[in-house]
């Protein structure tokens, strides 16, 4: 079954594609993807190959995720959060969060985390809140694709208008040096402000001199014109 997953998927390649996302996802010597390999395939074509293989066990999810073709690694990870939402008991749900988070290593660029973390992490940590400590765990690791688990996990606590640890590891990672960082802290401060944008004020009020100018920006993403020039000139 593995062998053909992977048939399927180098199938559909498309080395025009394959050059573009190598540039996009930044795989150059010395870029934060450095050495990650691309075949092509766009994110619907990988879920729709992923919906054939969803009885495919952890063990082969694990070989696809050791797997130096990116497209592999996404395809497996697909998988793993269809099988966390099809999981019944809280037993299966723990084995896959914990599978997820023992393969943060292979889970190694931002679509990778993006497309996934909320989905295992942040539903098993809103359903199971006494384990929110890992995020806090991962938010110091010096794995720079720990650190935006945690902070993007965090996100799903959003919804349910729960801003107490999204805000609090958003702060620990303000002075983190990576741009990547910058952006998701950004991210996940603007989805705060869509549920509620006084709530995140108050945050960028009481942490306006350590915010790097990235961050901002995206944060202050939907306040109006006059606000975001305000934000940006320092004049509130």
């Amino acid at each position: 079954m593995l062998n053909s997953l992977i048939s399927e998927l180098e199938k559909n390649s498309s080395k025009e594609k394959a050059e573009l996302y190598q540039r996009y996802f930044k795989t150059g010597k010395g870029e934060y993807g450095e050495g990650d390999v691309f075949i092509g395939l766009t994110m619907p074509q990988q879920r729709e190959i992923a919906k054939k293989y969803l009885n495919l066990s952890l063990n082969k999810i694990q070989e696809l995720l050791k797997n130096g073709i990116h497209e592999c690694r996404m395809t497996g990870l697909i998988i793993l959060t269809e099988k966390y939402r099809k999981a019944k008991t809280p037993e299966d749900k723990e084995n896959i969060f914990g599978f997820y988070l023992k393969n943060t290593k292979h889970i190694n660029n931002w679509d990778l985390v993006d497309v996934t973390c909320q989905r295992i992490v942040g539903n098993f940590l809103l359903e199971f809140p006494k384990d929110k400590k890992i995020l806090y765990k991962l938010a110091k690791s010096k794995n720079l694709w720990e650190r935006r688990i945690a902070i993007v996990s965090a996100g799903k606590f959003i919804a349910e208008e729960e801003f107490d640890d999204v805000l609090a590891i958003a702060e620990s990672l303000l002075n983190d040096e990576h741009d990547l960082m910058h952006k998701a802290v950004g991210w996940m401060l603007r989805e705060v402000g869509k549920k509620d944008a006084d709530v995140l004020r108050n945050f960028l009020k009481g942490n306006y001199e350590r915010i790097p100018r990235t961050t901002l920006r995206y944060a202050i993403e939907k306040f109006s014109d006059d606000e975001r020039k305000k934000w940006l000139k320092g004049r509130v």
